[in-house]
């Protein structure tokens, strides 16, 4: 991925002015502090952001001059970016399993705050000298609904081990925490209500006293047709639930939103490169590329097709089926997407809000993949 030093008006101008035959994807710093101040002033707790949603310096560097302190990081390589732009920075290991070298690597790292979900890793910590004083949140998960999809399927403790889990981080001098994931894309604030009491049931169970509660990731972006998700709604919904299920023993709150906090930070062009027979759409991007996450999650409602004048397409759409450039009859989007019937050959459709999980996840597969970052002022005329 490469950042080019102009700054543009909009992503229209720039396929005024370039044509590009390549998918590019433009970064609007603005939106993204825009968004960071939403959450430093919302959230009733410390904001962090997951590096894994969007690891890019320039995604970093703005979040920091918003005002981000903390980050949560999933390996070395996370650790060492994070040191190296924002070093006085509090960093969460929150990935629950790690080999014992990347344990290592971390301590000298001074990280102290890890969390697990199985005996195996708290044992890990502990052989590798992990001192006391370090946090240990406990992983939990339940069998909730309301996000676009499941963590729960990978990691997580069982109520009942994250019992036992936290009262023995308590034991061993550790700071005992809690913290869990609702899934990705979670808009039920009630997801995040229930998530609440089921951490202070499991205190209360393991007699220990939380030193702070992360409510995980899972804030999410605009993604749909019309208003944007209503964030005050879950940050009002986390206070609430947070002083009825604690009250006194309230403990500090944590948050760790990548997605929440990147994706509306970026609209990415890709380009129409050929119309089968007036029906399948072919685009130069695909699965392969910065729209991996689709089959995952579903459409982008919030797209544009743009004409190369910049002038919007606006006939009635209809549903046709969109295949990406490979020669892979996997490289489809789900279900089919509503374009325009005036649509054409050398249009450019305007993906609104993919600025999590695109550029990361995207390959040079079959040849395809160039992904070039342009800095706009805004991300819509």
């Amino acid at each position: 991925m490469e950042l080019s030093d102009p700054i543009w008006a909009s992503p229209r101008e720039i396929i005024r002015a370039r044509r590009p035959q390549h998918p590019i994807s433009v970064f609007a710093p603005s939106a993204l502090q825009a968004t960071a101040q939403h959450f430093l002033h919302g959230f009733p707790g410390l904001v962090t952001y997951a590096v894994k949603a969007n690891p890019e310096p320039m995604v970093i560097e703005n979040l920091v001059a918003a005002g981000i302190t903390g980050f949560d990081v999933a390996s070395p390589a996370e650790i060492a970016l994070i040191r190296s732009l924002a070093p006085g920075s509090a960093l969460h290991y929150h990935n629950p399993v790690r080999s014992r070298d990347e344990i290592a690597c971390a301590i000298a790292a001074e990280v102290t705050s890890w969390s697990v979900d199985s005996q195996s890793e708290l044992d890990k910590l502990r052989a590798q000298g992990l001192v006391p004083g370090s946090e240990i949140a406990v992983r939990f998960k339940l069998p909730v609904a309301g996000a676009a999809y499941d963590f729960g399927s990978k990691f997580g403790a069982t109520e009942a081990q994250a019992v036992q889990l936290l009262a023995q981080a308590a034991a061993l001098g550790f700071r005992p925490s809690l913290t869990f994931h609702p899934g990705t894309q979670c808009t039920d604030p009630a997801a995040w209500d229930t998530y609440i009491r089921a951490a202070a049931s499991i205190a209360r169970a393991a007699g220990v006293t939380l030193a702070r509660l992360n409510l995980g990731g899972g804030f999410p972006s605009h993604r749909a047709q019309g208003p944007a998700p209503a964030l005050d709604e879950i940050f009002a919904r986390i206070d609430q639930a947070v002083e009825t299920a604690f009250g006194a023993a309230r403990p500090a709150l944590v948050c760790e939103p990548g997605r929440g906090l990147v994706a509306d930070s970026v609209t990415h062009i890709a380009c129409v490169k050929a119309l089968r027979d007036g029906r399948d759409v072919f685009l130069n991007d695909g699965v392969y590329g910065a729209l991996t996450e689709l089959p995952q999650i579903g459409l982008l409602e919030r797209i544009e097709v743009i004409a190369p004048d910049g002038r919007p397409r606006r006939a009635p759409a209809y549903p046709r089926v969109v295949f990406g450039p490979t020669c892979d009859s996997l490289d489809r989007l789900p279900g089919e997407m509503a374009l325009p019937g005036d649509l054409a050959e050398g249009d450019y459709i305007l993906f609104h809000g993919l600025g999590a999980y695109s550029g990361v996840t995207n390959t040079r597969f079959n040849g395809f993949g160039q992904l070039e970052t342009l800095t706009a002022m805004r991300l819509t005329d």
